[in-house]
Protein backbone atom coordinates (compact mmCIF):
# COMPACT_ATOMS: atom_id res chain seq x y z
CA UNK A 1 0.00 0.00 0.00
CA UNK A 2 1.56 3.29 -1.62
CA UNK A 3 0.93 6.57 0.99
CA UNK A 4 0.47 9.14 0.68
CA UNK A 5 -0.92 9.57 -3.53
CA UNK A 6 0.63 12.18 -5.61
CA UNK A 7 -0.70 13.11 -8.50
CA UNK A 8 0.73 14.92 -11.28
CA UNK A 9 -0.85 15.64 -14.74
CA UNK A 10 -2.14 13.86 -16.84
CA UNK A 11 -1.31 10.78 -15.03
CA UNK A 12 -4.06 9.53 -12.36
CA UNK A 13 -3.46 6.93 -9.80
CA UNK A 14 -5.66 3.52 -9.75
CA UNK A 15 -5.30 0.48 -7.25
CA UNK A 16 -1.72 2.33 -6.33
CA UNK A 17 -0.53 2.20 -9.98
CA UNK A 18 0.59 5.31 -11.98
CA UNK A 19 -1.10 4.68 -15.47
CA UNK A 20 -1.94 6.85 -18.80
CA UNK A 21 -5.96 7.98 -19.01
CA UNK A 22 -5.74 5.95 -21.75
CA UNK A 23 -4.61 2.76 -20.92
CA UNK A 24 -6.10 -0.25 -22.60
CA UNK A 25 -5.78 -1.93 -18.86
CA UNK A 26 -8.88 0.37 -17.41
CA UNK A 27 -11.87 -1.71 -17.90
CA UNK A 28 -15.54 -1.76 -16.58
CA UNK A 29 -17.37 -0.98 -14.56
CA UNK A 30 -15.25 2.13 -14.11
CA UNK A 31 -16.05 4.42 -16.92
CA UNK A 32 -12.99 6.09 -18.65
CA UNK A 33 -14.31 9.92 -17.43
CA UNK A 34 -14.54 8.17 -13.78
CA UNK A 35 -11.23 6.67 -14.33
CA UNK A 36 -9.81 10.32 -15.64
CA UNK A 37 -10.35 11.59 -12.20
CA UNK A 38 -10.16 8.67 -9.98
CA UNK A 39 -6.53 9.76 -8.00
CA UNK A 40 -6.41 7.18 -5.29
CA UNK A 41 -7.55 4.15 -3.45
CA UNK A 42 -7.05 2.70 -0.36
CA UNK A 43 -7.87 -1.10 1.82
CA UNK A 44 -9.35 -0.24 5.25
CA UNK A 45 -9.55 -3.25 7.51
CA UNK A 46 -12.16 -3.09 10.17
CA UNK A 47 -13.55 -5.32 12.31
CA UNK A 48 -16.89 -5.61 10.02
CA UNK A 49 -14.01 -6.39 6.80
CA UNK A 50 -12.51 -4.69 4.39
CA UNK A 51 -13.44 -1.77 3.20
CA UNK A 52 -12.26 -0.26 -0.34
CA UNK A 53 -12.22 3.73 -0.23
CA UNK A 54 -11.95 5.49 -3.69
CA UNK A 55 -11.34 9.28 -4.47
CA UNK A 56 -11.95 11.21 -7.39
CA UNK A 57 -10.52 14.73 -7.98
CA UNK A 58 -11.30 16.95 -10.71
CA UNK A 59 -8.11 19.53 -10.79
CA UNK A 60 -9.99 21.31 -13.44
CA UNK A 61 -13.21 21.77 -12.04
CA UNK A 62 -12.14 20.79 -8.14
CA UNK A 63 -14.75 18.35 -8.23
CA UNK A 64 -14.30 15.23 -5.44
CA UNK A 65 -16.23 12.33 -4.90
CA UNK A 66 -16.01 9.61 -2.33
CA UNK A 67 -16.61 6.14 -2.67
CA UNK A 68 -17.58 3.70 0.01
CA UNK A 69 -17.13 -0.04 -1.43
CA UNK A 70 -18.51 1.45 -4.58
CA UNK A 71 -21.16 3.50 -2.85
CA UNK A 72 -21.05 7.14 -3.77
CA UNK A 73 -20.59 9.19 0.07
CA UNK A 74 -19.85 12.34 -1.10
CA UNK A 75 -20.18 14.33 -4.51
CA UNK A 76 -18.88 17.86 -5.17
CA UNK A 77 -19.31 19.00 -8.91
CA UNK A 78 -17.35 22.41 -8.69
CA UNK A 79 -14.80 23.46 -6.39
CA UNK A 80 -13.33 26.67 -6.60
CA UNK A 81 -10.61 25.25 -3.53
CA UNK A 82 -8.45 22.68 -5.15
CA UNK A 83 -7.02 21.67 -1.29
CA UNK A 84 -8.80 20.85 1.75
CA UNK A 85 -10.42 17.77 3.32
CA UNK A 86 -13.58 15.39 2.88
CA UNK A 87 -14.84 13.75 5.51
CA UNK A 88 -17.10 10.61 5.81
CA UNK A 89 -17.91 7.16 7.77
CA UNK A 90 -17.06 3.65 6.90
CA UNK A 91 -18.85 0.43 8.42
CA UNK A 92 -20.80 -0.68 10.52
CA UNK A 93 -19.63 1.10 13.68
CA UNK A 94 -19.40 4.93 11.08
CA UNK A 95 -15.95 5.19 12.18
CA UNK A 96 -14.52 8.33 10.77
CA UNK A 97 -12.68 8.59 7.68
CA UNK A 98 -11.09 11.99 6.88
CA UNK A 99 -9.07 12.71 3.47
CA UNK A 100 -6.89 15.44 2.89
CA UNK A 101 -5.75 17.12 -0.28
CA UNK A 102 -2.80 19.11 -0.37
CA UNK A 103 -0.67 20.83 -3.12
CA UNK A 104 2.75 20.33 -3.31
CA UNK A 105 3.57 22.48 -6.66
CA UNK A 106 1.86 23.37 -9.54
CA UNK A 107 -0.49 20.78 -10.74
CA UNK A 108 1.12 18.05 -8.45
CA UNK A 109 -1.40 16.84 -5.29
CA UNK A 110 -0.75 14.34 -2.24
CA UNK A 111 -3.91 12.48 -1.12
CA UNK A 112 -3.60 11.41 2.56
CA UNK A 113 -6.41 8.96 4.11
CA UNK A 114 -6.98 9.51 8.37
CA UNK A 115 -9.03 6.96 10.46
CA UNK A 116 -10.47 8.01 13.76
CA UNK A 117 -7.82 11.04 13.33
CA UNK A 118 -4.79 8.97 12.99
CA UNK A 119 -2.84 8.58 9.86
CA UNK A 120 -3.74 4.91 8.22
CA UNK A 121 -0.36 3.48 8.68
CA UNK A 122 -0.40 4.51 12.33
CA UNK A 123 -4.41 3.29 12.53
CA UNK A 124 -3.63 0.01 11.22
CA UNK A 125 -0.66 -0.67 13.20
CA UNK A 126 -2.98 0.06 16.59
CA UNK A 127 -5.15 -2.26 15.63
CA UNK A 128 -2.65 -5.20 14.78
CA UNK A 129 -2.62 -4.41 18.92
CA UNK A 130 -6.01 -4.00 19.87
CA UNK A 131 -7.55 -6.95 17.23
CA UNK A 132 -6.98 -10.72 16.49
CA UNK A 133 -8.61 -11.73 13.18
CA UNK A 134 -9.02 -15.47 11.69
CA UNK A 135 -9.72 -16.44 9.00
CA UNK A 136 -11.62 -20.11 8.15
CA UNK A 137 -13.83 -22.12 5.70
CA UNK A 138 -15.88 -24.72 6.49
CA UNK A 139 -19.49 -25.57 4.95
CA UNK A 140 -18.49 -24.04 1.34
CA UNK A 141 -18.34 -20.52 3.42
CA UNK A 142 -15.67 -18.03 4.48
CA UNK A 143 -15.66 -16.33 7.71
CA UNK A 144 -13.65 -13.67 8.83
CA UNK A 145 -13.44 -13.66 12.62
CA UNK A 146 -12.40 -10.38 14.17
CA UNK A 147 -11.58 -9.63 18.01
CA UNK A 148 -11.61 -6.49 19.62
CA UNK A 149 -9.63 -6.57 22.67
CA UNK A 150 -10.86 -3.94 24.49
CA UNK A 151 -14.07 -4.77 24.65
CA UNK A 152 -14.43 -8.21 23.70
CA UNK A 153 -16.73 -8.09 20.50
CA UNK A 154 -16.53 -10.33 18.47
CA UNK A 155 -17.85 -9.62 14.65
CA UNK A 156 -17.72 -12.48 12.06
CA UNK A 157 -18.62 -11.38 8.02
CA UNK A 158 -19.86 -8.18 8.95
CA UNK A 159 -21.83 -8.61 11.56
CA UNK A 160 -21.17 -8.73 15.48
CA UNK A 161 -22.09 -11.84 17.24
CA UNK A 162 -23.91 -12.74 20.63
CA UNK A 163 -21.63 -13.78 22.98
CA UNK A 164 -21.74 -15.49 26.41
CA UNK A 165 -18.33 -15.42 28.60
CA UNK A 166 -17.09 -17.41 31.25
CA UNK A 167 -14.10 -17.77 33.69
CA UNK A 168 -12.27 -21.07 33.30
CA UNK A 169 -8.84 -22.52 35.47
CA UNK A 170 -6.40 -20.67 33.25
CA UNK A 171 -8.45 -17.75 32.13
CA UNK A 172 -11.10 -17.10 30.32
CA UNK A 173 -13.79 -18.11 27.05
CA UNK A 174 -15.79 -16.46 24.94
CA UNK A 175 -18.58 -18.99 23.00
CA UNK A 176 -20.87 -18.54 20.31
CA UNK A 177 -21.44 -20.37 17.56
CA UNK A 178 -21.23 -20.66 13.38
CA UNK A 179 -23.98 -22.21 12.02
CA UNK A 180 -23.67 -25.87 13.66
CA UNK A 181 -20.41 -25.18 14.62
CA UNK A 182 -19.44 -24.76 18.13
CA UNK A 183 -17.06 -21.99 18.71
CA UNK A 184 -15.13 -20.21 21.44
CA UNK A 185 -11.94 -17.69 21.98
CA UNK A 186 -9.89 -18.25 24.60
CA UNK A 187 -7.78 -15.92 26.17
CA UNK A 188 -4.85 -17.03 28.75
CA UNK A 189 -1.56 -14.96 30.26
CA UNK A 190 1.51 -15.39 28.55
CA UNK A 191 2.91 -14.98 31.68
CA UNK A 192 5.83 -11.89 29.71
CA UNK A 193 4.64 -8.47 30.47
CA UNK A 194 5.17 -7.38 27.09
CA UNK A 195 3.02 -10.22 25.10
CA UNK A 196 -0.20 -9.85 27.56
CA UNK A 197 -2.96 -11.62 26.91
CA UNK A 198 -2.85 -14.51 24.48
CA UNK A 199 -6.33 -15.10 22.51
CA UNK A 200 -6.84 -18.54 20.31
CA UNK A 201 -9.63 -19.17 18.70
CA UNK A 202 -11.19 -22.86 18.78
CA UNK A 203 -13.58 -24.34 16.61
CA UNK A 204 -15.19 -27.68 16.92
CA UNK A 205 -12.37 -28.12 19.30
CA UNK A 206 -9.67 -27.25 16.31
CA UNK A 207 -7.33 -24.34 16.89
CA UNK A 208 -7.68 -21.73 14.38
CA UNK A 209 -4.33 -19.69 13.50
CA UNK A 210 -4.29 -15.86 13.49
CA UNK A 211 -3.46 -13.85 10.58
CA UNK A 212 -2.20 -10.42 10.79
CA UNK A 213 -4.66 -7.75 10.82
Amino acid sequence: MLLPFIRTLPLLCYNHLLVSPDSPTLSPPYSLEKMTDLVAVWDVALSDGVHKIEFEHGTTSGKRVVYVDGKEEIRKDWMFKLVGRETFYVGAAKTKATINIDAISGFAYEYTLEINGKSLKKYMENRSKTTNTWILHMDGENFRIVLEKDTMDVWCNGKKLETAGEFVDDGTETHFSLGNHDCYIKAVSSGKRKEGIIHTLIVDNREIPEIAS
